[in-house]
């Protein structure tokens, strides 16, 4: 048993000691099915806190022939996976935290020779007889093994992307790609390796790096495929854990749900952990990194970004274009770059079906509020947002003046660079004003409700607050968007809420640009 060869089962030990614990190892038959297939390389890219390591540890604690894990797997759900025993502690495993070692080595320029240096003695003092020899290539080291035992390896490397994150000068990055190259293109070193996990925050650099690491499959953000819901928490294991624990599913949902891959809903697994054990619902993944990571990106300002991140803001989805994005810190040309980005470090969810990139969660639209408010070119969004609580307060007061002047100066804002009435805009300013309303109500744009289609209904999920049917109208009266409302009797459609409603009718005047409102009560079980 070594560190980086062979190494023991200790941090997935810990990890199934921890007081919560969502039982993932059924990935192992999907990597198995995969390696079966000639799929012998693996890059899986998640944000931060997304489960990597923990899978990286699992795959190791199984695979390697430094441990006996049976007992620690018996009780788990591959343990009836009919292969199970078969490659249980079979292979000889490398593993590597390219993170870890980058942070404590104190000759950055000698890492890679570091690293092979250290795998090498393990080698030698497991494998005495192989002729290994000390400054040889890695994959030289694993092709004698093989040549000499017949056992195939198995390489599990975390964070092998910190080498190209981070500003590191080009002799260290050249011997990182002639290392990776050295691993994983020779066909001579191939039929020794049975597979390798890389993991990392973004996909493998569509530059140098990309030409050592073609052969790999790549499982990322924007496509889990088949591991997809082997990363991250999926909606069914939430469920789960908070009956266990007796909290609000539905506010777990709210706060921490969004990442859609492959038909799961896929939850943040570190915040989900974190506000189970503490108990209360928070921004914990934020607290982990900075909103700089936003605000370095908006502040680029490409065409039609800002006009972008406002609907996302009022809870929109945009489309992007996520195919041009090199998977660099550096190499940003377009809006679509930056939303790449930041859908790969998780501050915006992609989906696949309609292209599109929105704001996940409430967690995270906490962390976009952060950027603009330190944005000076978001300075009228960020006065709206603030200024959302009062409205709310004030449309709870059936104060429709003020709705109508909030209106006015949101849809000027929303629509800077798009048609000022165009009706998708008007619906937007009416997100962006009441964004605060998020805390306390589901908003639901053109809800089917009744005879017809309700503009904007919200519905409170906090109690003694009155759910809201907004109808908008152009170039008409506040009183005929009304009377839809009734006739239409769009608030029929409200299943399990009963109580007081407000209409509010909204009606814009494209030549003045102004809008006048009006509200009215309706009790619902009257």
């Amino acid at each position: 048993m070594g560190i980086y060869l062979n190494p023991s089962n200790d941090n997935f030990r810990r990890t199934l000691r921890a007081p919560i614990y969502v039982d993932k190892t059924m990935m192992i038959a999907e990597v198995e099915r995969l390696a079966s297939m000639d799929t012998t390389y693996l890059c899986v890219s998640r944000p931060r806190r997304f489960g990597k390591t923990i899978a990286g540890n699992m795959l190791s604690a199984y695979y390697s022939k430094g441990c006996d894990s049976r007992e620690l797997f018996k009780p788990l759900k591959i343990s009836g996976w009919e292969g199970f025993l078969e490659n249980l502690n079979k292979f000889n495993v490398i593993k590597l935290d390219i993170n870890s070692e980058f942070r404590n080595t104190r000759q950055p320029e000698e890492l890679i020779n570091e690293i092979t240096d250290k795998i090498l003695a393990e080698m030698v003092a497991e494998f005495p007889g192989a002729g290994i020899k000390a400054n040889m290539p890695l994959a030289d080291g694993i092709l004698a093994i093989y040549k000499q035992t017949g056992e195939k390896f198995v390489i599990i490397m975390d964070e092998y992307d910190v080498l190209i994150r981070e500003e590191i000068s080009p002799a260290l990055f050249t011997k990182y790609l002639n290392f990776l190259n050295g691993l994983f293109k020779s066909d001579t070193v191939r039929p020794a390796i049975h597979f390798a996990y890389l993991t990392g925050i973004l996909p493998i650099v569509r530059d140098r790096v990309q030409s050592k690491l073609n052969n790999f499959r790549e499982f990322t953000i924007l496509d889990g495929g088949s591991l997809a819901e082997f990363i991250g928490f999926t909606e069914s294991e939430v469920k789960e854990l908070c009956a266990k624990y007796s909290v609000s599913f539905a506010e777990c949902k709210r706060w921490y749900d969004g990442y859609k891959q492959r038909g799961f809903e896929i939850y943040n697994p570190e915040s989900v952990v974190r506000s189970l054990e503490e108990g209360i619902f928070d921004n914990y993944w934020g607290k982990t990194s900075t909103y700089a990571v936003i605000s370095d990106r908006i502040q680029a300002n490409f065409a039609g970004m800002k006009d972008d991140v406002i609907k996302m803001l009022a809870g929109e989805n945009v489309p992007v274009n996520v195919t041009r994005y090199m998977n660099t810190m550096t190499d940003f040309s377009t809006r679509g770059d930056a939303f790449t980005y930041l859908i790969h470090v998780g501050y915006l969810a992609y989906n696949r079906e309609d292209s599109s990139c929105r704001i996940p969660n409430k967690e995270v639209r906490q962390e976009w509020f952060n950027a603009i408010e330190a944005n000076d070119d978001y300075a009228v969004t960020n006065h709206i947002i603030e200024s959302s609580r009062e409205l709310l307060e004030e449309t709870l007061r059936k104060n429709s003046e003020a709705v109508a002047l909030a209106l006015d100066e949101s849809h000027i804002h929303v629509t800077s660079n798009r048609s000022y009435n165009n009706e998708d805009a008007l619906q937007s300013a009416i997100y962006l004003s009441y964004i605060y309303a998020l805390n306390k109500y589901t908003i639901i744009k053109e809800m089917t409700t009744g005879k017809g289609f309700a503009d904007v209904v919200f519905i409170p999920f906090v109690q003694n607050l009155p759910a809201m049917i907004i109808e908008l109208k152009r170039n008409s009266s506040t009183e005929s968007a009304l009377s839809q409302i009734r006739e239409k009797k769009y608030f029929a459609s409200l299943n399990g809420y009963s109580g007081n409603l407000l209409f509010i009718g909204v009606n814009y005047d494209e030549k003045n640009k102004t809008h006048e409102c009006q509200i009215e009560e309706f009790n619902l079980s009257l």
